[in-house]
């Protein structure tokens, strides 16, 4: 193997943004990922997890996040200029197609395969408009389809427009079973809606992304000292005890959370014209709350947190690193007097990052570390996913802030 490339030139004066050396860095870990997570592609077209090596994890269901991800993250990958995920976003599309989506009922199953779980969720729906999203802007034949498909099941089956959020979960026959709110599937509600604007210039979903987002960072954040709470009754009130899958509904706050809505508020300000100076002042505060509390005297940031900021769940994962370095990228490219301060906390979260996160020999980074920094294996078996560490290193070196690179369908 050669030897990976430096993170950024030794004499950086200015950003790491127009930095020759770390643009460098950030398409060969780009390309690293994709080659690393091509591998996981199965001959009968689903995709096995893969453990850190690479090798193919034992078998179960196929989740519908899973699924998504994978056709996001290879679509986002070609709009970008790597090459050679064809085969992965075609298989993703198909199996997504042929077995996740619900011939009798409508919608999509949460996990498909041998025990699968047929339950409708929001945040699995909400990664299947993320995916069609991208893959209209890759210029998939069968992008339009889908995107139409599941944006007639979020608008009959999980919008609640009273409320201006989703609803969380039903049944396969679209009974509802419980009570349970999230910000979690709200969020990347948000991030889908926002990607499909982006690809198709409907302002639905525009508006509807700047509604979930109004919720959260302009009602919800200011009342919990800047502190997002993930868990909320059927009126939207927040539920103090409630404690669930313990990656996807952690109890308390999760800070990573705070810092990727924040990336996702400045995007919807640069599409909707960037009105008034409001949006980016509450992603300054979620951003500066998430990482006073969270960011360890010696790097990562702990996982969740309680409502009063101490820490909780100290365990460091990888995804809270991407989503800080993702935004704070975007606040870099606004410039102004914080401009420094930005710099300083991107070249931190990437120093962090470079020296115990990324796999610079086999790609994909490891998704936690133990107390001496050292990948560990408590949450997670292997390498879960491409999705937030290819973002991480896709983000920062377009132009602007929104997430694709070319504005419009790739040809």
């Amino acid at each position: 193997m050669t030897d990976p490339l430096p993170l950024a030139s030794a004499d950086a004066a200015g950003s790491w943004l127009q930095d020759p050396v770390h643009l460098a860095f950030l398409r060969e870990d780009a390309a690293r990922q994709a080659g690393f997570f091509a591998r996981s592609l199965r001959a009968d077209g689903g995709f096995d997890l893969l453990d850190l090596d690479g090798t193919p994890l034992p078998r179960g269901p196929q989740e519908l996040h899973t699924t998504t991800r994978m056709v996001h993250s290879f679509a986002l990958a070609r709009c970008h200029g790597i090459a050679g995920g064809e085969a992965v976003i075609d298989a993703g599309m198909a199996f997504l197609r042929d077995h996740h989506r619900d011939a009798r009922h409508g919608g999509y199953l949460a996990s498909a395969g041998a025990g699968g779980d047929g339950t409708k969720l929001a945040y699995g729906h909400m990664f299947v408009l993320l995916a069609a999203a991208s893959a209209g802007l890759a210029g998939h034949p069968q992008a339009d389809a889908l995107l139409a498909d599941v944006a007639e099941v979020l608008e009959t089956r999980f919008w609640d427009a009273e409320a201006g959020l989703f609803r969380d979960e039903f049944t396969r026959d679209w009974q509802p079973f419980s009570d349970y709110r999230g910000m979690n599937a709200n969020m990347h509600a948000a991030e889908a809606h926002l990607a499909a604007y982006e690809a198709t210039g409907e302002t639905v979903f525009l508006e509807r992304a700047g509604r979930i987002l109004k919720v959260f960072t302009a009602r919800i954040a200011p009342r919990h000292g800047w502190r997002l709470p993930e868990h909320y009754t059927a009126d939207w009130q927040v539920d103090p005890g409630y404690a669930g899958n313990p990656m996807f509904r952690p109890r308390g706050t999760t800070p990573g959370h705070s810092l990727e809505l924040a990336r996702l508020l400045l995007q919807h300000w640069d599409l909707t014209g960037r009105p008034g100076d409001a949006a980016p002042a509450r992603a300054r505060r979620l951003v500066a709350q998430a990482v006073e509390d969270a960011w360890r005297p010696d790097g990562g940031f702990a996982y969740t947190l309680d409502f009063g900021g101490g820490v909780d769940v100290a365990d460091r994962y990888w995804w809270p690193v991407t989503e800080g370095i993702g935004v704070m990228a975007a606040l870099i490219k606004l410039g102004g007097a914080e401009a420094e301060a930005d710099e300083a906390l991107y070249r931190r979260f990437w120093e962090f990052a470079a020296a115990h996160l990324v796999d610079h020999e086999r790609g994909g980074w490891y998704p936690e570390l133990d107390e001496a920094g050292r990948p560990a294996a408590r949450q997670f078996t292997g390498k879960p996913d491409i999705y937030h560490s290819l973002q991480a290193v896709l983000f920062p070196p377009v132009p602007g802030l929104s997430r694709s690179t070319p504005p419009a369908r790739a040809g």
